[in-house]
C-alpha cells in the first residue's frame, strides 16, 4: 500500500552556495509581479481558512483581500464558482456546495466543542434577534439572550434552562464574537455565563445579511421549503474537481464523475500547477485518487496529526492496521456491490489494536479516553473519516491507500526513542498533513 501507492512527500534541503575567491552570491530580488502573486495567493489562503474577514479580528488579510480584490473575484469565480463580497469593513466568500461523497463536518465552536444541531437553531435564532427591527448598533447580553429564548419558544424549538441550554445559548455567541459579528465592548460572553456579569455587545449589522451562502424567500414559512426552491447549478468539471480537492482534499477515484475522472488524469498538468500557484497547495495523483495537501497546516480545519489521545490513536492505529495486514499494491474491498482501493480492517482487529496502543501508551493518555474503550474508537475513526482517509461499515473500518502517507519513518521513531519520548507524539510523524 505505501511502497507502491501514496509515498510521503520529502523537500531536498537547500544547497548551500560556495565562495569561490572574492566573488560576491548575486541575490535576486523578487519582481513586482511575483511580489503580487504572492499576496494575492495569501489572500485567497486567508478567504479559504475564514471565509468571513472583519477588520476588527483579520485587518492585515482583509488589506490584502482590498488590495487584490478585483483578480481574486475573478480567480474564485473561474477556479471555484465562488462569490466574493469585499466591502469597506469586510470580506465574504460565498462558497457553494462541493458536491456528494466529501465528509460532513460540525462547526467547531472551540478545539473539543462542536455546534450541534440544536446549536446551530440557536444560532440562527441569535442572529435573527440581531436583524429583528428595532435592534440598535449595540445590545445588553441579557436583552439578546432574552429575546432569542422568546424566539425559540416561538419557533418551536426547546431550549432547556438548564447548563446544556446555557451552553448552547453562549456556544453560538461566542462564534458570532469569533466571526466579527458582534464585539465584547464591554464584558464577556464568558462573564456573563460565570458569574452573571452583564455585557454590552456591539453588532456588525453590515456583515449579518451575508452569513447565509443565498438570501431566503420572503415568504419562507417551513424549512423543507428552502429545500424545494434549491435551483441545482450545473458546474463545469474542471471546476468541480478543483472544489473538491480545495475543499476535502481527499478525492476518491470511485467518487469522482466520469468527466472529472478524465480531467484528473488528462489535465493533471493544469491542476497541480493552478492549485499551486493559486492557493499554495501541493497535489499528488495516484491512481487511487488525488491528494491535496499545505505543508504549512495554515489552512486546516481538522488538525491532523496532532496532538491529543485522539490523534495520536488514530496516527497509531494507521501504522498498526498496516503493519499486521501487509497490504499488496492495487488491494481493494467491496463497497455497496462494487470494489475500492481499501484495506479491510473488521471491527474486532480494530479494536485489538487499540487495546493493544492503550496498553503501551495509555499513560500518556486521557483517562476519560483510556477507560472508555467505545469512545476512544467512536473518537478515533471519526478523526479518520473527517480527514477522508476511512469510511467505517457495519462489517469494517476501510482505510484508505493515502493513509499510509502517516506511517512513521524509522529514522523518526529511532530518534523520538533516543530523546525519551513515546513514538506514539506527533514529533516523531510526518507533520505534512490533509488541507
Amino acid at each position: 500500500m505505501d511502497a507502491s501507492g501514496w509515498r510521503r512527500s520529502s523537500c531536498r534541503g537547500i544547497r548551500r552556495c560556495g565562495v569561490s575567491g572574492f566573488k560576491a552570491a548575486k541575490v535576486r530580488i523578487p519582481s513586482t509581479a511575483a511580489h503580487e502573486a504572492a499576496e494575492r495567493r495569501q489572500a485567497a489562503r486567508a478567504l479559504l481558512a475564514r471565509p468571513l474577514l472583519t477588520a476588527l479580528g483579520q485587518s492585515r488579510e482583509l488589506a490584502l483581500v482590498h488590495r487584490h480584490h478585483v483578480a481574486l473575484t475573478a480567480m474564485f469565480t473561474r477556479m471555484l464558482g465562488y462569490q466574493l463580497v469585499v466591502e469597506s469593513g469586510f470580506a465574504r466568500l460565498v462558497k457553494a456546495p462541493v458536491g456528494d461523497g466529501g465528509p460532513v463536518r460540525a462547526v467547531q465552536v472551540s478545539r473539543k466543542a462542536v455546534l450541534d444541531g440544536l446549536g446551530l437553531a440557536v444560532l440562527c435564532l441569535a442572529c435573527a434577534a440581531l436583524l429583528a427591527p428595532g435592534t440598535g448598533g449595540q445590545i445588553l447580553i441579557s436583552e439578546l439572550v432574552e429575546q432569542l429564548r422568546a424566539d425559540a419558544v416561538a419557533a418551536g424549538v426547546v431550549l432547556g434552562e438548564d447548563q446544556a441550554g446555557l451552553r448552547r445559548v453562549c456556544a453560538a455567541l461566542e462564534l458570532l464574537v469569533e466571526w466579527g459579528v458582534l464585539a465584547e465592548t464591554d464584558g464577556t460572553v464568558e462573564e456573563w455565563r460565570e458569574r452573571d456579569e452583564e455585557a454590552l455587545l456591539t453588532v456588525n449589522r453590515a456583515v449579518l445579511p451575508h452569513l447565509l451562502a443565498r438570501r431566503l424567500p420572503v415568504d419562507l414559512r417551513q424549512v423543507e421549503e428552502l429545500w424545494q426552491q434549491a435551483v441545482p447549478v450545473v458546474v463545469e468539471p474542471r471546476q468541480s474537481l478543483r472544489r473538491r480537492l480545495v475543499e476535502n482534499p481527499l478525492a476518491r477515484r470511485e467518487e469522482l464523475s466520469a468527466a472529472e475522472e478524465e480531467v484528473l488524469y488528462r489535465d493533471r498538468g493544469d491542476v497541480v500547477r493552478q492549485l499551486e500557484e493559486n492557493f499554495g497547495l501541493g497535489v499528488e495523483v495516484r491512481l487511487e485518487g488525488a491528494l491535496a495537501f499545505d505543508l504549512d497546516g495554515a489552512l486546516s480545519d481538522v488538525e491532523f496529526p496532532g496532538a491529543g489521545t485522539v490523534r495520536q490513536a488514530a496516527l497509531l492505529l494507521i501504522d498498526a492496521l498496516i503493519n499486521a495486514a501487509r497490504p499488496k499494491a492495487g488491494q481493494q474491498a467491496e463497497v455497496g456491490g462494487g470494489l475500492v482501493p481499501s484495506l479491510f480492517c473488521v471491527w474486532a482487529t480494530v479494536d485489538e489494536a487499540l487495546a493493544e496502543l492503550v496498553d503501551r501508551y495509555g499513560r500518556a493518555w486521557a483517562v476519560d479516553f483510556v477507560g472508555d474503550p467505545a469512545r476512544l474508537r467512536r473518537e478515533v475513526v471519526s478523526l479518520l473519516e473527517s480527514v477522508s482517509l476511512a469510511r467505517a461499515t457495519p462489517q469494517a473500518l476501510l482505510l484508505h491507500p493515502a493513509a499510509a502517507r502517516y506511517r512513521p519513518q524509522p529514522s523518526a521513531v529511532a530518534r523520538a526513542k533516543r530523546a525519551g519520548k513515546p513514538v506514539g507524539e506527533s514529533a516523531g510523524y510526518e507533520q505534512e498533513g490533509l488541507l
